[in-house]
């Protein structure tokens, strides 16, 4: 397993070495340059035998988030600059591979899991692992942060572009 600081990504990649899912973690402390453009890095490629291959960019979140008043709950922001690159990803690797955006879901209140049939643990921590279509997200999103230059999808749309990532594999 590769060293990750960030228990999102390792919960992700524990998950995919406990289903015996080929995998190849990504350095994402390198940018890649692609025809003289430096391109962030997605964080795995994923072999699926059951349909494309995936270039996955790991999303944490907490869930439920923020308050019981404020009603977040499905946070599904990302970066401007994350959607692009993926794409370009997914042209550079060609019609075997899909870009899919992976929402990890910490679920930090017990009453909260039952509203999931996929959990796994790892390291004390509960998740849920959500996977949407890059294609899809970016038809959706708007922006949320100019000043963060970030993106969100609403969540009523979110809801129905997401599946549980045992879809995806």
């Amino acid at each position: 397993m590769a060293l990750r600081g960030n228990h999102y990504d390792a919960a992700f990649e524990a998950f995919l070495r406990t289903r015996r899912t080929p995998y190849v973690a990504v350095d994402e402390q390198r940018r890649a340059l692609l025809e003289q453009q430096s391109l962030k890095s997605m964080d795995f490629i994923v072999y699926s035998p059951r349909a494309a291959n995936l270039l996955v960019d790991v999303k944490g979140r907490r869930f439920p988030s923020g308050d019981p008043v404020s009603g977040h709950r499905w946070e599904n922001w990302t970066t401007a600059e994350d959607l692009p690159a993926l794409l370009k990803w997914q042209d550079v690797f060609g019609s075997d591979f899909r870009a899919l955006l992976v929402f990890a879901y910490h679920i930090v209140s017990e009453a909260e899991q039952t509203q999931f049939s996929d959990l796994f643990s790892f390291r004390n921590r509960t998740y849920s692992f959500f996977g949407v279509w890059a294609e899809d997200y970016q038809q959706a999103m708007y922006t949320r942060s100019e000043s963060w230059q970030t993106v969100t999808v609403p969540s009523r749309t979110f809801r129905e572009l997401r599946a549980p990532i045992g879809e995806f594999l």
